[in-house]
């Protein structure tokens, strides 16, 4: 007999929800939760629990050593997934497992290491155990790394219709979206309708926007026309909003004034200095009040850290949580922190590190390479991040980089660059086999294969979908 039941084990949403009430009872639903158990063997090695498994947490499995600990992983997918390229399983260019690699074969080969596919729900520092939904786990080390979420700055409205772009679900919906939306554009008479449906706006101008935007303004140069022969592709609109009043703000000015140039020619419309106050899911309205019918607003404007429950206030600021050189919580002797989550200041990094995945990958190898040595108590050197650059492509032979020795440049030189660094850091060579096939099948076909309709995802409360969907569901 099998049970399903929707607990708080990794899931879309943050919700416990039972779709069928009547299918189980309260009694049998807790007996379920009575019988959960996490399974993880005793030791006699200290047990260290990653918290996390993107890029600091899967770098910090790879240089741990396990003849000096037991490892417990817990994350809510049993996959690592390669956030730089997201954007391109959502316009088609990758199929999703392209772009992530399970995290059992990552820590196959090592000897007491363990994973559970669950959500931690809390911390409890004083006694040093996490809290699941199947039950408790004493730590000696506990190392955060579960990086950030998709910050609306407490919109509710936005948050609601907008369509975020952090894992790959997110890309999967946004690619179905997109693709049902252009097949809905094909059978309307309406142009005002149609209009609307092909107008996309990003908000964000960060290397997520901008790439999102100029792979977008490829598929309307290159792939849609020959799928969609009897629409006018000239109609279709791609806005990209940035509040501030550069694109790619944490890279040169050379950068952002290169890849502004390279989108307006590619026919996106940029609006800078410009904030959004709100969507309804069929009208963006700016601050100017300029509104903009559309069904589709792509929201990559900022995150914000994942704060699990049970950590003190003092040890955060600005939903980061503060360490020291040794990628320690101030505050504590054996709660550590990689990645985005972790807010280490220096004078040369008075903010914290840059939110990518280098200084991720160095604090994960940093703190497993020495965590031995902290155990032992033996002093070791501080963390010192090497900056190693800063890219972002565009489209088709456009790119911009920013390298060490202050060397600025764009053009088909960076953009080769971007692709042998993206290829190099994904987890395993099936991926970079896999990108590397995808990649020359589009370059020299103009194609992206992927333009299929696997999962439908679109909101049903739009007036230009909701009778098609009523009769697909009567029929």
């Amino acid at each position: 007999m099998i049970l399903l039941v929707s607990l708080q084990i990794p899931c879309a949403t943050d919700k416990i929800s039972f779709t069928k009430p009547n299918a189980l009872t309260i009694n049998s639903i807790m007996k379920a939760i009575d019988h959960l158990s996490l399974n993880i063997p005793d030791s006699t090695k200290p047990r260290v629990v990653i918290i996390g498994a993107g890029f600091g947490g899967v770098y910090a499995i790879k240089t741990l050593n396990s003849k000096d600990f037991q490892v417990v992983v817990f994350d809510e997918r049993n996959y690592h997934t390669f956030q730089p390229l997201l954007y391109q399983v959502a316009t088609a260019a990758l199929q999703p497992d392209a772009i992530a690699g399970p995290l059992r074969k990552i820590i196959s080969q090592k000897r007491d290491f363990h994973f559970r596919m669950l959500r931690v729900l809390s911390v409890n520092h004083q006694n040093n155990t996490i809290s699941t939904a199947a039950g408790d786990l004493r730590y000696d080390y506990l190392i955060i790394a579960n990086g950030m979420k998709t910050n609306f700055f407490g919109n509710e409205e936005i948050k609601k219709h907008a369509l975020p772009l952090k894992w790959i679900p997110d890309a999967l919906n946004l690619r179905s979206q997109l693709l049902q939306l252009f097949e809905w554009a094909g059978i309307t008479d309406d142009i005002g309708l149609r209009r609307k449906i092909m107008t996309i706006v990003l908000v964000g101008g960060g290397p997520t926007g901008v790439e999102m935007a100029g792979a977008l303004s490829e598929l309307r140069k290159y792939i849609f026309p020959k799928d969609y022969p009897g629409i006018d592709f000239s109609e279709m609109q791609i806005y990209l909003v940035e509040g501030l009043p550069r694109l790619l703000p944490a890279m040169s000015e050379k950068a952002s004034e290169r890849s502004a140039k390279d989108l307006g020619k590619m026919g996106v419309i940029l609006k800078l200095n410009t904030m959004v106050e709100s969507y309804d899911g069929k009208t963006v309205i700016l601050k100017d009040q300029e509104k903009i019918d559309t069904y589709t607003l792509i929201w990559s404007a900022g995150v914000a850290g994942n704060i699990i429950n049970g950590l003190e206030k003092e040890w955060t600021e600005k939903n980061r949580l503060l360490t020291d050189v040794n990628c320690r919580i101030k505050g504590t002797k054996n709660i550590f922190a990689l990645g985005d989550i972790a807010l280490m200041k220096s004078d040369e990094y008075p903010k914290g590190h840059p939110g990518v995945a280098q200084p991720a990958i160095q604090m994960g190898k940093y703190l497993g390479r020495n965590l031995s040595a902290i155990h032992n108590g033996v002093s070791i050197k501080p963390f010192r991040y090497k900056d190693k650059g800063s890219l972002a492509t565009i489209g088709r032979g456009k790119a911009v980089a920013d390298l060490p020795g202050n060397l600025r440049f764009g053009g088909r030189p960076a953009w080769w660059i971007w692709l042998v660094v993206h290829v190099t850091f994904l987890i395993s060579f099936r991926n970079r086999l896999l990108v590397l096939i995808n990649w020359i099948w589009n370059y020299f076909t103009f194609d992206k294969a992927n333009r299929l309709i696997i999962r439908p995802f679109i909101k049903k409360d739009l007036e230009v979908t909701k009778e098609v969907f009523e009769m697909n569901e009567k029929y």
